[in-house]
């Protein structure tokens, strides 16, 4: 399987990095099997940064040696998938123990809608039954550095302003 991790840089040897922002699965290495979500990321990484060029790097993953680890997987936007989400963004110390978690991303129309529910003017019903109208992309988040050894760098391409 193919994943693609979008940065200002090269990344041929990933790493778990602690985010000065909260995340949506937790600190780690994030990538998806959408080359155009990595390719988003970075160009609006570039323009806050003023940056002229990025890179969508590619990965090959392992699917046998994932099979090995301790791996938590939503297949779309769920109670348990939510929970797991807001606990992430809210809690200040929450941490896991899964080395892969993988599952929708949160994007932009997300975060609307998860503020109304944070609000209070959604229901967690409601807001479930909102983002399945969505086309979500998918992430995975590599969380320790076991996890880390079931992929392997392929290339990366050089995006442009």
């Amino acid at each position: 399987m193919t994943l693609y991790h979008g940065s200002l840089e090269q990344v041929t040897a990933p790493e778990i990095r602690v985010p000065n922002r909260t995340l949506d699965y937790g600190a780690g290495f994030y990538a998806t099997t959408s080359f155009k979500q990595a390719e988003e990321w970075v160009r609006r990484r570039m323009r806050e940064t003023l940056s002229d060029k990025g890179y969508v790097n590619e990965y090959a993953l392992d699917t046998e040696l994932l099979d090995l680890l301790n791996c938590l997987f939503f297949d779309s936007p769920t109670e348990d998938w939510l929970d797991f989400v807001m606990r992430n963004r809210t809690e200040r110390n929450f941490t896991h123990d899964y080395d892969v978690v993988y599952g929708p991303v949160a994007n932009d129309k997300v975060y609307a809608a998860f503020a109304l529910y944070e609000g209070g003017l959604l229901n967690k019903q409601n807001l479930i039954a909102e983002l399945r109208t969505y086309k979500l992309v998918d992430q995975y988040l590599f969380h320790t550095p076991k996890a880390l050894e079931t992929i392997t760098f392929i290339k990366a391409k050089e995006i442009l302003l």
